[in-house]
């Protein structure tokens, strides 16, 4: 269970929500960083901004978790390194799940997961550590979803699938049963997916064809 105090990582517009789903869950949220800041009295949903990422070094592991407040459009490298950099320095990762999302009661799920309004994962599913399964997802059953993967809003992902580590799963997207998305891969937003994809694809399109980087 999340009980330490939180800080998010990263102050734009997936914070934002964050901070939304923090608060319904009567989290208490210290604060927020940014790489950008120029001055700390600035606030977003009245949670200050209280420096750079190197302010969480202030804190023990033991006083704060994190939560990694840094969106991915197109890449999850951003967000991978982020929470490997502050995993190797002993914090922890609050996992962040929206009121409104179902869950099935036996799926399992790493650190730092952040599962948003109206998204649905049912029975058998694995999800790895700092996922975003994002507004309105919809997992189906016996899925496995590798660490650092980002599925977009409205994306449906039907039974039996694999997504690599770090692949991103564009909004509206769909993929069938069975698929595998390989490790990196992305899927461009309103794709439909009948074929495998390989480590690093980009893939686009209805059906969904690989495309050049």
């Amino acid at each position: 269970m999340n009980t330490l105090p939180v800080i998010i990582i990263g102050a734009g517009g997936h914070a934002k929500v964050l901070i939304d789903i923090l608060k319904m869950n009567d989290a208490k949220v210290i604060g927020m960083t940014d790489e950008n800041i120029i001055n700390s009295n600035f606030d977003i949903m009245n949670v200050p901004i209280i420096g750079n990422d190197n302010v969480i070094l202030d804190y023990s592991t033991q006083e704060i978790s994190l939560v990694n407040g840094v969106g991915s459009i197109g890449s999850t490298k951003r967000r991978q390194h982020l929470f490997e950099k502050f995993k190797d320095g002993g914090y922890s990762f609050h996992n962040t799940v929206h009121v409104s999302a179902i869950l099935a009661k036996d799926i399992s799920y790493g650190e730092g997961i952040q599962i948003m309004a109206g998204a649905v994962i049912q029975p058998g599913c694995k999800l790895g550590s700092n996922i975003i399964i994002n507004t309105r997802a919809s997992i189906d059953h016996d899925c496995i979803i590798h660490d650092h993967v980002h599925i977009a809003p409205g994306v449906t992902i039907s039974g039996g699938v694999v997504i690599g580590e770090g692949a991103h799963i564009g909004t509206g997207a769909v993929v069938i049963q069975g698929i595998k998305i390989g490790k990196n891969g992305i899927v461009g937003a309103g794709a439909v997916v009948i074929k495998d994809v390989a480590d690093n694809q980009l893939v686009v399109g209805i059906p969904a064809k690989a495309v050049e980087k």
